[in-house]
């Protein structure tokens, strides 16, 4: 396994984690993602893990929406989580050049960066929305901040990150990473 597989497993662990421990009546509690409940961050975790599945195969990811029962939507997790793991422990796929918003990179960039920054703060978002555990992982954060701190001016486009918060003095790192990301922690 590679750094990277290993790294999205965490992530991914942890997304699962939460996403299995939602309370039935925090569902369309409103999560950190203006305008999003945390049914609808799940959606947009598990189709944005779809798009990247597809640019392997150049194909069209079939999308979900907010109205799947629940059971429906942790399946769907499971088996786009299971196809990203599986792709990335496949040397082969792994490799593959693969196009997107960052232009061409091997596949396994494109999950190192974009999908596990995605799950991980999307993670925080769920966990804030659902009232759950919202520690997340220390090198995953460490990660994260490395990849999207280059970009900042690219990822506060409409549909990205909302404006930077200015964390207090003495933060630790995981609430820098979500005030850069513009969550207010």
């Amino acid at each position: 396994m590679s750094e990277v597989s290993d790294r999205y497993a965490t992530v991914a662990q942890g997304f699962t984690r939460r996403l299995e421990a939602v309370p039935a009546n925090r569902w369309s509690s409103p999560s950190p993602c203006t305008d999003w409940t945390a049914r609808e961050v799940v959606v947009h975790v598990v189709n944005t893990h779809r798009r990247v599945l597809s640019s392997l195969d150049k194909s069209e990811p079939a999308v979900i929406t907010g109205d799947v029962a629940d059971g429906e939507l942790r399946g769907a997790w499971s088996e786009a989580s299971g196809a990203i793991s599986a792709a990335l422990n496949d040397e082969s796929r792994a490799g593959q050049t693969v196009g997107g918003a960052f232009g061409e990179q091997p596949f396994s960039q494109l999950v190192g960066r974009l999908l596990c920054a995605d799950t991980l703060i999307h993670t925080w978002d769920l966990a804030r929305a659902a009232g759950l555990d919202e520690r997340l992982d220390a090198d995953a954060v460490a990660k994260t901040t490395e990849f999207l701190s280059p970009i900042d001016e690219a990822i506060r486009r409409p549909g990205g990150f909302a404006p930077k918060i200015e964390p207090e003095p003495g933060a630790d790192a995981q609430t820098r990473l979500l005030n850069f990301a513009g969550r207010a922690v």
